[in-house]
């Protein structure tokens, strides 16, 4: 089965599973046993339960964080109850994989089961020419929560070859074909405010949900 997108349901509504959005900013995970989050993203809690941080899993994932400066700084919560946790307000998305992957920007993830794996990978065609871009992939079967700045849109790969601009696209399936596709056009513009003729491109079956930003602006420091 493919992955399944809630991020347009109805606020409160209850999905399969123990992750559900109590409003399109704040998730809400009935929490029985553990669950892995954001750093920082619990906003509240009803029940029992404990907050530990996260190690990198190991040398070689604590290598690649150093080295490529992606992922997410995650918390371990334990326990039982209702959990809630949100990020800055970003709208929130769901994804529920079966025995499948995707490949998400890691400082857009807000949440995952602890069942999925984890791990940091150079994207398979885009190298030098997209940045040497490095994602995080979860693999497996379980709840995924992303943030997005801004509503995005998913797109269906299989449609149509689908382009997006490298700092707009905020996950898509492990199995797309990723590579580059430039605009040879003299002077043109493409992308929001980036000024590079240049896309990541995508093509096979699959989805890239892109948002609707590159990303929060980072305010000008004055000293």
């Amino acid at each position: 089965m493919r992955s399944q997108f809630f991020g347009n349901i109805d606020q409160g509504q209850q999905l399969p599973g123990h992750f559900a959005l109590q409003n399109s900013k704040m998730l809400r995970i009935h929490l029985n046993g553990d669950v892995l989050a954001r750093q920082g993203s619990m906003v509240a809690f009803q029940g029992q339960m404990d907050f530990d941080y996260e190690g990198s899993g190991g040398i070689g994932k604590f290598m690649k964080k150093a080295l490529t400066g992606e992922g997410v700084p995650l918390m371990r919560v334990k326990g039982q109850g209702l959990l809630f946790v949100a990020n800055d307000a970003d709208d929130i998305h769901l994804f529920y994989l079966e025995n499948e992957g995707i490949t998400v920007n890691g400082k857009n993830i807000l949440a995952y089961d602890s069942t999925l794996q984890s791990d940091i990978q150079r994207v398979q065609g885009a190298g030098i020419a997209a940045g040497g871009l490095f994602n995080t992939t979860l693999q497996g079967s379980g709840w995924v929560a992303l943030t997005t700045h801004g509503t995005p849109v998913m797109l269906d790969c299989g449609r149509a070859p689908t382009f997006a601009d490298g700092q707009s696209a905020v996950a898509w399936s492990t199995g797309l074909q990723v590579g580059v596709n430039r605009t040879f056009k003299a002077g043109a513009l493409i992308g929001r405010g980036s000024g590079e003729a240049m896309q990541l491109a995508y093509q096979g079956q699959g989805f890239v949900l892109v948002q609707a930003s590159e990303g929060p602006t980072v305010p000008a420091h004055s000293h």
